[in-house]
């Protein structure tokens, strides 16, 4: 009986930070009540690659339901506005923010000051058009079973790029009493990492070796590219370059598949 209620319980609070790092990633609703705490926030970035796996198959589910009645190109557009409605745009912000500040100041004060202006630039602007147009291009080139594999390995494995760079990173910015920079414990990186395998692993039976791992590496080589800017410039990461570290990661998954197909 006791053993029963221990799980239960561990079960409880799984679940409440699970749905901590949806309310954090994505605009679905989400009990209010949820308990929180900077403490709590760390614990649920290992749930971060089971969220994307969630919007991956939004996306998906959108794209196969289109695909037949209106064509593929439309049901690729319609997919991605509908991740985009799903999360609120909170990775392609982070793309133009982090876009604008890493290129548009001299300093690595000014270019950290630029990041918190919420204005978008010239090089936001840039970077998220040319991220976006390649998105619809490159998903629209697929056949559609192909092309909603691509949306659910790219949002999940996007996702662990930036857990990757979370966990292995410094934070750029100073840390305050009242702010806690994005953390994961050793634990909670071991989870994300398990679950973006195993979807991968589905993948590459679904889609073969060749496509599913060229995709793999270059989501891996993209977000790593972006790592070493981000170090270079400002001397870590912030949560812009989280951002733009899953938008490149996930751009990385559609263009291995495009190349091999």
């Amino acid at each position: 009986m006791i053993r029963s209620l221990r799980v239960k319980e561990a079960l409880r609070i799984e679940w409440g930070l699970f749905l901590l790092a949806v309310q954090f990633l994505t605009r679905l609703p989400v009990p209010r009540d949820l308990p929180f705490s900077d403490d709590l926030l760390i614990r649920a970035t290992k749930y971060y690659t089971l969220v994307g796996l969630l919007i991956g198959l939004i996306g998906a589910c959108v794209l196969m339901v289109f695909a037949r009645p209106l064509g593929l190109p439309v049901a690729v557009v319609l997919s991605l506005a509908a991740t985009l409605a799903v999360t609120g745009a909170f990775h392609e912000d982070g793309l133009a923010d982090a876009a604008d500040g890493l290129w548009g100041g001299l300093t690595r004060e000014r270019r950290l000051e630029i990041m918190r202006d919420s204005r978008i630039g010239t090089y936001g602007t840039v970077a998220l058009i040319t991220v976006l147009a390649l998105k619809l291009t490159l998903l629209a080139s697929l056949t559609p079973g192909v092309a909603a594999w691509g949306l659910v390995l790219g949002h999940v494995l996007g996702r662990m790029a930036a857990v990757h760079v979370i966990a292995t990173t410094v934070y750029a910015r100073d840390v305050g009493a009242k702010f806690v920079a994005p953390m994961v414990t050793g634990d909670g990186y071991r989870i994300a990492l398990t679950l973006a395998l195993v979807v991968l692993s589905c993948g590459v039976l679904a889609l073969g070796p060749g496509p599913a791992l060229t995709g793999f590496a270059l989501c891996i080589l993209l977000g790593q590219v972006m790592r070493r800017i981000c170090l270079d410039r400002i001397g870590g990461y912030t949560g812009d370059c989280l951002g733009a570290i899953q938008q490149l990661g996930e751009l990385g998954i559609y263009l291995g598949l495009a190349l091999w197909l």
